[in-house]
């Protein structure tokens, strides 16, 4: 009913950039909460930064300062600006959104993920 769709991964040098997308279609009605989180291998799945509709925002400690995280209600998509980046980030980021579905209700949708890899 809901299809979460990831762009912008691939692979950097330390120090680049990236911004990745992320856009919601289906029968929404309206979204919530919106945000981006990581997996490296080994290691379990983290919250990035999250983005309320209004436009709050929290971070983690890790990134605060070189990631910027950003949406448009209006075309069901958010961003997440990626500066400065280390070979820590290196992994796979999906895109996760809390939904209110025509019929159904909310629920928590993901994306299915991009690569981003910092390499030299």
């Amino acid at each position: 009913q809901v299809e979460l769709v990831e762009s912008g991964g691939g692979l950097v040098q330390p120090g680049g950039s990236l911004r990745l997308s992320c856009a919601a279609s289906g029968n929404i009605l309206r979204i919530y909460a919106m945000g981006w989180y990581r997996q490296a291998p080994g290691k379990q799945r983290e919250l990035v930064a999250a983005i309320t509709r209004g436009g709050s925002t929290n971070y983690a400690d890790s990134v605060k300062g070189r990631f910027t995280i950003s949406r448009d209600n209006a075309k069901n998509t958010v961003y997440l600006q990626m500066n400065s980046l280390k070979p820590e980030d290196t992994a796979v980021y999906y895109c996760n959104a809390d939904i209110r579905i025509a019929g159904t209700g909310v629920t928590e949708g993901w994306g299915q993920g991009t690569q981003v890899t910092v390499s030299s």
